[in-house]
């Protein structure tokens, strides 16, 4: 079987980014894996009504990548042209297998073996796991969900085929997503019932369309720069409120988020279900100028925690206040196992041992990207790698300092592999969660998906994104143990 240098798994910006680098390392010898039959990841597989970015689009994107965005937060459609432009940039379509859903991944004493549904193996020097934490959708296992006779589908693949003019409808979720899809459908459908487990901060939504002139000037690269580099900053200085300062966070975020539902939620009974009752914060911010109109609207309803899904039949849902709502669709907007099913594929390292097993207790990894025990081995948005005030791109990018210095190590050396020391990673780890003791997440009174099964705080980093690539810039040989190529250990 052919060795290729280092494989792929994912084809999203984690990928994209990885694939890059490397071609400018001048690594060529490299594959990437994608399992649905097109490329792109989050932004072309997720093309529900509403869906757009939380971030403003200037500094979403990929450094060395500038592009004439529309708009601040671009929509689904021109993320996707943005994903097509990289790819088709970088000629990364012609190093990508489609249809390549890996099953599993197995560490053989000197490359990594990765089998695929189909049966298909590859062999790869390293492997970069690159699917993301948002690739593994959930869907609730309510009662009788089986029976129900009527079009269900998860946001993560919209059914176009459905038509909801005049249907009776469902949303199931209350999140990002959610929020987004709820105004989109909430005037074409008949009825709209909203199904709230927890309540979400909503704060107004900064969006503007860039005039002609102004889409001129940001072709212009200072003008890229100028902008990216004012945006990062400006958001970046919300990581003060969310570690450093909650009496801060208090007042300039959660008192903005106040006027807007006293603004735009006239009634009293509407208000007092979608008011949190947490610090803003300790779960995902919503952005919307839209949401809390469309849960006003006379043909929706929204049903809070006391009055949720009971079970499913044939035609609809019965609340638990006991209610019958005849439904047409129902639409699961319920998120995705980010932290405890952050890989949800089986990975076999060193002797054997299994990524599964290592993260029983919760997802660790040092700087978010390597895991003892697994040899040139890397996770692209790992453990306690995601950031709430600014882009995961930036993130992704500072990853690439570490991941490459790791693979040039191995490969100017002419060793065997490369792997974190137990040590080290423990050190990082402790330090990471002792931080992360000062943050909004850890005590902002809420249970949130940022969190694993254990209750640790594993979707987040806990700090400035800086500091972050400070850490991931500084390359520690000490904190790694580099096997020469005579001395490869045996699988």
């Amino acid at each position: 079987m052919e060795t290729t240098t280092v494989l792929i798994i994912g084809s999203g910006f984690g990928g994209q980014v990885t694939a890059i680098n490397l071609l400018r390392r001048g690594i060529t010898d490299f594959r990437i894996l994608e399992r649905r039959d097109f490329m792109g990841g989050t932004w072309c597989q997720n093309s529900y009504p509403g869906a757009a970015v939380d971030v403003p689009s200037p500094l979403y994107s990929i450094a060395s990548e500038p592009y004439p965005w529309t708009r601040m937060y671009a929509e689904q459609a021109e993320l996707r042209a943005y994903t097509d432009h990289v790819v088709d940039k970088h000629r990364l379509r012609e190093r990508t297998v489609l249809g390549a859903e890996v099953v599993g991944a197995d560490w053989d004493g000197e490359a990594w073996c990765v089998r695929t549904a189909d049966g298909t193996l590859h062999r790869g020097r390293f492997l970069v796991n690159a699917t993301g934490p948002l690739s593994t959708p959930v869907v609730p296992d309510f009662p009788g969900l089986d029976d129900f006779t009527g079009a269900r589908f998860h946001t993560n693949g919209w059914d176009h085929d459905v038509d909801l003019a005049g249907k009776r409808v469902a949303v199931v979720g209350s999140g990002a997503s959610a929020a987004q899809v709820i105004p989109a459908i909430q005037p074409e459908v008949a009825h709209l019932h909203v199904f709230q487990r927890s309540r979400h901060w909503v704060l107004p939504r900064p969006d503007r369309v860039f005039s002609p002139l102004q889409r001129r000037v940001l072709r212009l690269r200072p003008a890229q720069r100028a902008l990216r580099t004012a945006i990062y900053w400006k958001l970046e200085t919300r990581v003060v409120g969310f570690k450093h300062s909650r009496r801060l966070l208090k007042v300039l975020a959660q008192r903005e988020a106040l006027r807007h539902i006293e603004a735009q939620v006239p009634d009293p009974q509407l208000r007092a279900k979608v008011t949190p009752d947490y610090t803003i914060g300790c779960k995902r911010i919503i952005l919307s100028d839209t949401l809390y109109p469309a849960l006003s609207a006379p043909n929706s309803t929204l049903h809070d925690r006391h009055d949720g899904i009971e079970r499913f039949d044939a035609t609809g849902v019965v609340t638990a206040s006991g209610e019958h709502l005849d439904l047409d669709v129902v639409v699961f907007s319920t998120g995705y196992d980010a932290t405890d099913g952050l890989i949800s594929h089986d990975v076999r390292g060193r002797d054997g041992a299994r990524l599964a097993d290592v993260w029983h207790d919760f997802p660790r990894a040092y700087l978010g990207t390597s895991v003892p025990g697994f040899p040139n081995f890397f996770v692209v948005t790992g453990p306690n790698t995601g950031i709430g005030h600014t882009s995961a791109i930036f993130v992704i990018e500072s990853q690439m300092h570490y991941l490459l210095r790791a693979i040039g190590t191995v490969l100017d050396a002419g060793a065997a592999s490369i792997e974190v020391t137990p040590e080290a990673e423990e050190a990082y780890t402790s330090m990471i969660h002792r931080e992360m003791e000062r943050t909004v997440w850890h005590d902002g009174g809420c249970t949130s998906w940022y969190q694993s099964r254990s209750g640790k705080v594993v979707a987040m980093f806990p700090g400035f994104s800086f500091s972050f690539r400070r850490l991931a810039r500084r390359f520690r040989p000490e904190h790694h143990v580099i096997t020469p190529a005579r001395e490869r250990i045996p699988a």
